[in-house]
């Protein structure tokens, strides 16, 4: 087995958000839950979406593209596998991931869909409320896999939000056989309560057959997950399934467990809360990056909220700072 040359090797959807701020008014004339993401199936009604929305701005996102993204800016070398279309918004996302120094170079889909995009509402409070259509990034094939990056990344990654087309639902099935065969390790974030309601079955099979190494899942999802109600009996239920449990809990911080061993880090504090989209993809950008250094889990947890206190701390799922030169000034 030869030596990873990429930390961490993301699959996920390739989004372009669009935020913008929002009344908790607003937010309850439009039926949706606060802070909750919900699927827009059709262009026309992302169209008319986007036309209710105040000035807005465009940051490239997408779960784990921001994740990785976080991974370079903390030094690590990182690649990242999604599906845009060959228009406007694709060449952005492109033009943005490889400008934060992660290997990206997944050919355009011709055609419609266009390029992905999440509308995204950010209330006074800095709650984000997202609305997304998937667009091209649904229809990421399994022949669309680079098996070389994966087989050269020390971790693959993905996303749930992507687990719920059946393309790249197929393509991740494949990739994680090729992570396996080259004995890397394989991590996943839940995404959200909507992605086990649809697909808790496999996510749970996922664990059972042994086929991740580490999970990352907010209180919430957790809940889901285990079938249960109260948030240490579903800890005592998931962690002996699967090597490192990773479980964020908003300003109660985070937990870590193990191999059964509990470590914990307090929610690092912040002047205001501005915006949270993005915080759980960067608190695993923080932890991953923690871990493909050889840090203790301890120090990876703290190195999760540092880079995920940076992030609510503006507009935008993408670090405004070098969070290198931020983690080494508060961890030295």
């Amino acid at each position: 087995m030869t030596s990873p040359e990429f930390d961490v090797v993301a699959i996920g959807n390739a989004i372009v958000d669009v935020l913008a701020q929002a009344t908790d008014e607003f937010i309850v004339e439009l039926g949706v839950a606060k802070g909750s993401m919900q699927l827009i199936f059709s262009p026309e009604e992302a169209d008319a979406l986007y036309a209710k929305m105040g000035p807005g701005r465009e940051v490239s996102g997408g779960s784990a593209a921001n994740t990785v993204a976080g991974i370079a800016s903390l030094g690590g070398k990182c690649g990242f596998i999604g599906q845009v279309a060959d228009d406007q918004l694709g060449t952005v996302f492109k033009h943005d991931i490889n400008a934060a120094g992660v290997h990206f170079d997944t050919a355009p889909r011709a055609g419609d869909p266009t390029t992905a995009r999440c509308l995204i509402f950010v209330t006074p409070d800095g709650q984000r409320t997202m609305n997304t259509f998937l667009g091209a990034s649904q229809f990421l094939p399994e022949s669309a896999l680079d098996l070389d990056l994966i087989a050269r990344g020390a971790i693959l990654y993905l996303e749930g939000y992507l687990w719920d087309p059946e393309e790249p639902r197929q393509a991740m099935r494949a990739a994680i056989d090729v992570a396996r065969s080259n004995g890397r390790k394989v991590a996943f974030t839940l995404s959200d309560v909507f992605c086990i309601s649809r697909h808790g079955d496999d996510f749970r099979a996922l664990l059972a057959e042994g086929l991740l190494d580490i999970l990352f899942a907010n209180e919430n999802e957790l809940l889901a997950l285990a079938q249960v109600e109260d948030f240490e009996e579903a800890v005592a239920k998931i962690a002996p399934q699967v090597p490192v449990l990773v479980v964020t809990r908003s300003e109660k911080g985070a937990i870590a467990i193990t191999n059964g061993e509990r470590a914990e880090v307090s929610a690092e504090p912040i002047a205001k809360v501005v915006d949270t989209t993005g915080a759980g993809d960067l608190f695993a950008a923080g932890f991953l990056r923690g871990q493909a250094q050889g840090k203790s889990v301890a120090d990876s947890l703290r190195m999760g909220a540092l880079c995920a206190a940076e992030i609510i701390s503006h507009y935008g799922a993408r670090p405004e700072v070098d969070l290198k030169a931020l983690v080494e000034k508060k961890l030295g």
